[in-house]
């Protein structure tokens, strides 16, 4: 599966892309895990209505010594069971 092929490089251009899809979405809820010895995590989004949360995506992080050097987005939902995440998240869990 491919990651999305969008690329952002530095600070200010990672925050207000991840600023702005949090305006337009609202704020996902993350649950960590591991990719490739990485630092991932499964995305959720919760239903306004209900509470929620459904996976949509999942992020991997690429670190350089104590810092993020790369974020590599998987934007398929079915991927978070891959790796042994909940298919849903609800109330405050």
């Amino acid at each position: 599966m491919p990651p999305e092929p969008y690329e952002y490089q530095g600070q200010a251009a990672i925050g207000a892309f991840l600023s702005d899809r949090t305006l337009r979405r609202g704020a996902p809820r993350l649950v960590a895990t591991r990719a490739n010895a990485q630092p991932a995590f499964g995305v959720y989004f919760p239903d306004p209505d209900t509470g929620v949360a459904r996976p949509y995506a999942m992020i991997v992080l690429t670190l350089q010594g104590d810092r993020i050097s790369a974020i590599t987005w998987f934007g398929a939902s079915s991927v978070v069971a891959r790796f042994g995440l909940p298919h849903v998240l609800s109330g405050s869990t």
